[in-house]
C-alpha cells in the first residue's frame, strides 16, 4: 500500500503541471490589443504636441530667444 500512495506523488504532479501548462498558455490578446492602443494613442499625442513646439519655434523670434534666455 506505502508504495502506491508513492505513485501518487508523480500523478498529482502530473496533473498538476498539465493544469498550470494550460493556464500558462491561454489566449492573452485581448489585453495586448487596449495596451498597443493606447500606446498608438500615446504616440499621436507625443507627435502633436512635437508639431506644436515647432510650430511655436518657428514662429517666434530669434530675439525673442535671446532676451528669455537671459542673455
Amino acid at each position: 500500500m506505502a508504495s502506491l500512495a508513492w505513485l501518487l506523488i508523480p500523478l498529482f504532479a502530473a496533473i498538476g503541471a498539465a493544469i498550470w501548462g494550460s493556464w500558462a498558455a491561454r489566449d492573452r490578446t485581448q489585453g495586448d490589443i487596449s495596451e498597443l492602443a493606447g500606446y498608438a494613442r500615446f504616440r499621436e499625442a507625443m507627435a502633436h504636441a512635437d508639431q506644436a513646439r515647432v510650430k511655436a519655434d518657428a514662429h517666434s523670434s530669434p530675439a525673442a530667444h535671446s532676451a528669455s534666455d537671459g542673455v
